[in-house]
């Protein structure tokens, strides 16, 4: 008889027990996680009921690798540019409710007697929502076109990189035993440091890979080179002293950015589904049914705190963010779980051997528990809401709605804020890109090239040559760089500020000399190194033309990778107009829709269901503010503005049947602009349809503040007046230059 390894045997029976457990789930429509963790528990060796798995190391290198294909898919999801569209209002959700959980979660476990690091993780474990559960309970209701599902989107996507910094944060921590500011600190710094240099790197580099290999990909090698990049990024991610799971999520994350990665996450999906139900599994194995009886109390407690802290954090950060009660509410009930990235911090504190065996099975516990409370809380969020509006007085509503409208205001840059934030961040990227390139010199080429090539002082020199040559473009962008010439010149025009301008100049070059000085210093002495710096500054100014041409090559090759794919906006990335309820959300229409071919005209949208058609996008194309004439074609992708309600029954429509075409532009972006009419406006007087908003700024009047009231989709025929506030949906642009056209004539008038 053929004998089978034990990683063989029991693998066989951790699929098996999935295998079955999943379809146990499907036909009772729940999560599959819990599933593949009640197999784990059965099949554990806390069970006796069924066979029992033999080795349970083998098992945890198997759950290894489902966390990093678990962290390499969520990257997938990520991506850096969402993390900047995000915006304040969900940044400022999950700030606070980051901050609150991680209190409430450290004062439960000490109110449990718990030891100082069991708190400490439990305030970890309870920070982070579960992504995965939330997406699929907004598939399930059919509420991820409403407006606060855009939010918490958003506060998902910060949250997944929190909790990658709350790993690291906590590993230092379970190093340290100590509450160490400074090595926090240096944690933090090195890890903003790393995220830098691999995004900065992979950006430049692998979308150009993949762009020049993709004649010679199918399927078959997309999907090894990519599993090939992510384990790369693992091993990098290791050998600096960060998790393999952090290599993971930054190369998927890389990979968002790239025209490849919609077919990326379909190639890994279903390796990640196999890793990932072996890591689920995994976490089940780890349960023993007897410690979670004996530890009920503790789960019940958590529990709680985990609902109502969540759902209070959410809300209180929604409000404070200006997004309206409702808003806040409906949010704040949408997040109160916890899921995937509790199990893999709770698996981190027993991997380091810092907390307490039974806070694993606890967490696992809180989390099947909030998992099935998730579908319950998303719909109660609603009628919660009408409760609380009632017993609110009518003086707090008010104010909360004024404090709402004012928190949309559009704020002007001055010159001095975007020269400083160029600078900022032109410094910045530079700095990152020339300490990484000194570290390299000194860490692989200088022992390289003074061991292998040239020994002794020639070695040192070759370094140093090579080195300049690869930071030149750097230094010159950091040492004579303008960013923002124009801003910089209108301030320059002002005698009072040219002193704090040369002041910046000299900052930058005496920056710019100290990283040479760093560089030449690892080879040669302070003096000469000083002397060549200032020599080297010097060559940099004359060379100027050149260095500025290659450099200029550098960065657009990196903007063309950073932006080849265009994210296409969802339906969850609404615009929102607080606290009136209405926000820009947007349908793709079926190509076989009963009304493709009909006109606005004929389908009378805004008389029928009071939504306005705000936008077309065609083949790439941007029809702004359609008129009554335009057509629906086959699969139009429409931006409807208009209330919950409204939106919801509109879908129902377009179900059945759709909407229209032709005022074509070049693709531009879309969003929710508020213009406040001053005496002076050119718009006073005026009729909505008089005032040429539509044909100027090509957007379109969404809404009215008129004397306190609110007037939402307005009638053309209306009168615009002083102090009239406008909300334009359209391109930012545009409108912008609407507002400045009419300080221009104001200034040729006082001429």
């Amino acid at each position: 008889m053929t004998h089978l390894p034990n990683l063989v045997l029991d693998l066989g029976l951790i699929l098996g027990a999935a295998g079955i457990m999943t379809l146990v789930f499907k036909k009772l429509k729940q999560p599959l996680v819990l599933g593949y963790i009640i197999a784990g528990l059965l099949v554990g060796p806390h069970v006796k009921l069924f066979p029992t798995i033999v080795d349970i190391e083998n098992i945890n290198v198997w759950a290894e690798i489902g966390v990093i294909f678990l962290l390499f898919t969520l990257g997938l999801e990520f991506s850096f540019k969402k993390l900047v569209k995000v915006g304040g209002a969900s940044s400022i959700m999950a700030g606070v409710e980051v901050v609150v959980m991680l209190l409430l979660g450290y004062l439960t476990g000490k109110l449990l007697g718990w030891s100082t690091m069991d708190s400490v993780f439990l305030g970890g474990i309870l920070s982070i929502s579960s992504t995965t559960i939330i997406i699929r309970a907004f598939d399930e209701l059919g509420v991820k076109s409403k407006r606060f599902a855009g939010l918490v989107f958003g506060v998902l996507i910060v949250e997944d990189l929190v909790a990658i910094l709350l790993m690291v944060l906590l590993s230092t921590l379970a190093v340290s035993q100590q509450f160490a500011g400074t090595e926090m600190l240096q944690a933090v710094l090195k890890l903003a440091f790393f995220l830098a240099v691999w995004f900065l790197a992979g950006i430049f580099l692998i979308p150009t890979l993949l762009r020049r290999a993709s004649k010679l990909m199918n399927d078959e090698t997309l999907l090894i080179v990519s599993i090939a990049l992510c384990f790369l990024m693992v091993i990098l991610a290791a050998q600096v002293g960060f998790s393999p799971a952090l290599g993971a999520f930054i190369m998927g994350s890389i990979l968002a950015e790239t025209t490849k990665a919609e077919k990326i996450e379909h190639l890994v999906m279903s390796v990640k589904d196999l890793f990932g139900a072996i890591f689920f599994v995994s976490v089940g194995i780890l349960i023993n049914p007897q410690m979670i009886v004996e530890y009920a109390g503790p789960i019940a407690l958590i529990t709680v705190v985990t609902l109502v802290g969540k759902m209070v954090s959410i809300s209180a950060g929604g409000l404070m963010a200006g997004q309206g009660l409702k808003t806040s509410i409906q949010s704040g009930m949408s997040v109160s779980q916890i899921g995937e990235f509790s199990f893999i911090i709770a698996t981190l504190g027993l991997t380091l051997k810092v907390t307490s065996d039974f806070l694993y099975p606890v967490a696992v516990a809180v989390s099947a528990i909030t998992t099935f409370t998730t579908p319950y809380m998303i719909k109660m969020s609603e009628p919660l809401y009408r409760s609380v509006e009632r017993l609110l007085p009518e003086k707090w509503k008010k104010s909360l709605d004024e404090y709402s409208s004012g928190a949309q205001t559009i704020s002007t840059a001055s010159d001095w804020k975007i020269l400083l934030r160029s600078y900022v961040l032109n410094m910045g990227v530079s700095s990152v890109v020339l300490v990484a390139t000194v570290l390299l010199a000194e860490n692989y080429l200088y022992p390289f090239m003074s061991e292998e090539v040239m020994p002794g002082i020639w070695g040192g020199i070759a370094t140093v040559t090579i080195t300049l040559i690869a930071m030149s473009p750097f230094l010159w962008a950091m040492a004579v760089y303008h960013p923002q010439k124009e801003a910089q010149g209108r301030i320059w025009a002002n005698r009072n500020y040219r002193s704090l301008i040369i002041v910046l100049e000299f900052t930058r070059v005496g920056i710019a000399i100290l990283f040479i000085g760093f560089m030449l210093n690892q080879v040669l002495s302070a003096q000469v190194a000083l002397i060549i710096s200032l020599c080297i500054i010097v060559l940099l100014v004359l060379l100027s033309r050149r260095i500025q041409n290659f450099y200029s090559r550098i960065v657009a090759r990196f903007m063309s990778n950073l932006n080849a794919r265009e994210i296409a906006a969802a339906s969850s990335m609404t615009h929102t107009l607080v606290p009136w309820d209405a926000h820009l959300t947007s349908f793709e229409l079926a190509p076989n829709a009963v009304v493709v071919g009909k006109s606005m005209l004929e389908l009378q949208i805004r008389e029928k269901y009071g939504v306005n058609v705000a936008v077309i996008e065609r083949e790439g194309r941007t029809i702004m503010a359609p008129t009554r004439n335009e057509r629906i074609f086959p699969g139009d992708k429409i931006y409807i503005f208009g209330t919950d309600e409204q939106i919801a029954a509109f879908r129902d429509f377009i179900n059945e049947e759709v909407i229209p075409e032709q005022n074509e532009t070049t693709r531009e972006e879309i969003g929710l602009e508020m213009l406040v009419l001053s005496s002076d406006s050119l718009l006073l007087g005026k009729t909505v349809r008089q005032s040429g908003v539509r044909e100027k700024t090509k957007g379109l009047i969404v809404g009215i503040e008129k004397h306190g009231e609110r007037i939402l989709n307005p009638d053309t025929e209306l009168v615009l007046e002083e102090g009239d506030i406008l909300w334009i949906v359209g391109s930012p642009w545009r409108i912008k230059q609407l507002e400045a056209a009419r300080q221009n004539s104001v200034k040729v008038n006082k001429k």
